[in-house]
């Protein structure tokens, strides 16, 4: 099985998600988050295989996110509405992520790759 790995390749967090994919032979297609960003479509998809709330799809310490003071509308705009934002910035959106078929983590955290991806 191959997993669509989406990252930003300056990020730390993301190197080390990457290099750890690679060490436990992970098959993933990379994609840069900035060149490609997401589609509406797909972070909707995404969020529904997480089962984790939209807010968790957000990048809270990014520079964006505090500009735009997301951390209030996020409790109050629609799903619609937070999808459209999300969908706007690739620099919005949490990484990196990992998609599978019946799975997406957000974010790295070792244990949940290690139980979830092997």
């Amino acid at each position: 099985m191959s997993y669509l790995f989406v990252e930003y390749p300056k990020c730390t967090t993301c190197k080390k998600a990457k290099k750890w994919l690679e060490e436990n032979n992970v098959n993933f297609i990379d994609r840069d988050i900035k060149l490609e960003n997401p589609t509406k479509e797909e972070l909707k998809s995404w969020l529904d295989k997480s089962g984790l709330e939209i807010k968790k799809f957000f990048n809270t310490s990014g520079v964006l996110y505090r500009e735009q003071g997301m951390k209030d509308k996020v409790k109050v705009l629609s799903q619609e509405d937070l999808l459209e934002i999300l969908a706007s910035d690739g620099m919005m959106v949490k990484r990196p992520l990992i998609i599978g078929e019946d799975k997406v983590l957000v974010g790295f955290k070792e244990a949940e790759w290690q139980s979830s991806l092997k």
